[in-house]
């Protein structure tokens, strides 16, 4: 099968599943999860644009975002037979209750989705590896699905942001504007990375996702 790795190659029909995966219109959920963030504005850590602004470029250099491009990179270089060990190890580099079920729930629910649509008959596995997986099985470039994947993500926090801080529209929009080229870079960076290079430092986001598993009042899954 022909993969195409140049951006310049992807195709006009490539680009629009693309979208349309990463879509928040398509059902997986993402809207209902804020990755730690509420606790993070409950215990004072992220109070304004600036603040927010360093949370989530610290969780994309540092920690769920490059791991999740590496994970959805090696998924997508990987054999059908190597699938699973990336998908367990997906599972066991989750910091928390909440973050595992993120990443399982979401990817469930793409999985069901995109077969139920593309005919893919993908497996339910976690989101990044079953993102990474479609696109090699739909010939969807694999450093534009990265960069994709990870401006959704951004995005998704920033909504989640924009309500809870609360944050501007504008505001917001222009933190996700700010943080679109370290979206480039990660994944240029991360298409050629494997298992062995996955890693955090975020320990502040890990242990908000914890603490909010006991959150008294809380709007979000996680």
């Amino acid at each position: 099968m022909l993969i195409p790795t140049d951006m310049n190659m992807i195709t006009e029909q490539a680009l629009l599943t693309l979208a349309q995966w990463l879509s928040p219109a398509y059902p997986v959920g993402a809207f209902s999860y804020s990755h730690g963030l509420e606790w993070a504005i409950e215990a004072g850590q992220v109070q304004d644009a600036d603040s927010f602004r360093d949370w989530l470029g610290d969780i994309l250099r540092f920690g769920t975002g490059r791991n999740d491009a590496i994970l959805l990179a090696c998924a997508y270089r990987a054999d059908p037979a190597a699938l699973r060990d990336i998908d367990e190890t997906a599972r066991a580099f989750a910091a928390s209750k909440e973050r595992l079920l993120e990443t399982n729930a979401q990817g469930a629910a793409f999985c069901r989705t995109t077969t139920a649509i593309w005919g893919d008959d993908l497996p339910d596995l976690t989101y990044p590896v079953a993102v990474g997986h479609a696109a090699r099985r739909n010939n969807i470039p694999l450093r534009q699905t990265g960069a994709m994947y990870l401006h959704a993500f951004a995005s998704n926090l920033t909504s989640a942001a924009i309500r809870l801080v609360p944050l501007g529209q504008t505001e917001g929009q222009s933190i996700v504007t700010a943080l679109a080229p370290l979206c480039e870079t990660l994944a240029r960076d991360t298409e050629t990375l494997e298992l062995d290079d996955l890693g955090g430092s975020v320990f502040l986001a890990d242990i908000a996702a914890m603490k909010h598993e006991t959150q008294y009042t809380r709007l979000f899954r996680s």
